[in-house]
């Protein structure tokens, strides 16, 4: 008996220690929403104006530029999937990992071949297991991103984009994040960066409103190779903002579920062990009993 009430001591500790570690990582990940929220409040409105400038100028002109055209019959499309570098944040990077696997699928309906970027350690070693190809990848900033991972990141899809599809090229750019909605909602979602977009404006001037006329100086397609770097820059740096708020309130919500079973197993050991102390108590006074009756 008193084996079985040690087992339970030993038991109890060891997940007492668990609890202490889950408890603390809640509090971290707690901290670090404030910080990332902040983030993506001061970077949404840079990036949403951006692309209202974007599309202006797309609109505005009748410039056939690549990076806005859509491709009579595109080919390929690459996709960028933005998942954690650590674990212990639930199903975060599992469910953004779905949705680019589901988006991938819909494209290759579509007749499309498929470029995948990927940035995060857990989703490159998604594909890695699978033996996938990736065409490229980026690890060790997604808890807490710069504008300079970004740009690192941008850099080869623009480079992609602007290239013939027969040198290595691309027709559409999609990318796959999970965007922050609240402390308990986030939701994997996945845009078309390029090419751009241009619905909004389309739906605006069905509304009879009166567009501005624009003059371009040197031209509509150098304003347009200036602008669409950085907006593809501030898309991507808006998503990797949105995509940590989310990996940070997920692990708080993961840990404080992991906190509150540890709690739950203390309690029903704690009540095992003192069961098997009134058993141990309870024998050796059966024990004492017996011995001096027969004495």
């Amino acid at each position: 008996m008193g084996a079985q009430l040690r087992v339970y001591k030993r038991r109890i500790r060891s997940v007492t220690a668990t609890k202490k570690i889950t408890k603390a990582m809640e509090m971290i990940a707690a901290s670090r929403i404030v910080k990332a929220q902040r983030q993506v409040a001061a970077s949404t409105p840079y990036a949403t104006e951006l692309t209202r400038a974007v599309t202006a100028v797309a609109t505005g002109s009748t410039t056939k530029h690549p990076l806005t055209t859509e491709a009579d019959a595109p080919a390929r499309a690459a996709i960028l999937l933005i998942t954690s570098d650590r674990g212990l944040a639930g199903g975060y990077s599992a469910n953004a990992i779905k949705a680019a696997e589901r988006l991938t699928e819909r494209l290759r309906g579509e007749g499309k071949e498929v470029v995948t970027y990927v940035i995060g350690r857990k989703g490159v070693a998604y594909y890695g297991f699978r033996e996938r190809k990736i065409a490229d990848s980026w690890t060790g900033f997604t808890d807490s991103p710069t504008y300079a991972d970004a740009k690192r990141a941008a850099a080869p899809l623009i480079e992609a984009v602007t290239q013939e599809t027969a040198e290595g090229g691309v027709d559409e750019l999609h990318i796959v994040f999970t965007e922050f909605v609240s402390m308990m909602t986030q939701n994997p979602v996945n845009n078309r960066m390029l090419p751009l977009s241009l619905d909004t404006t389309k739906h605006e001037e069905g509304k009879g409103e009166i567009l501005p006329l624009f003059d371009f100086e040197p031209s509509a397609e150098d304003v347009l190779d200036a602008l669409l770097p950085r907006y593809v820059e501030s898309r991507i740096y808006n998503a990797l903002l949105q995509a940590a708020a989310s990996e940070h309130a997920a692990r708080r919500r993961a840990m404080k579920s992991a906190t509150d079973n540890a709690g739950d197993l203390i309690k029903s050991l704690s009540r095992l062990a003192n069961a098997a102390r009134q058993a141990e108590i309870t024998q050796e006074i059966s024990e004492i009993v017996g011995g001096a009756s027969a004495s």
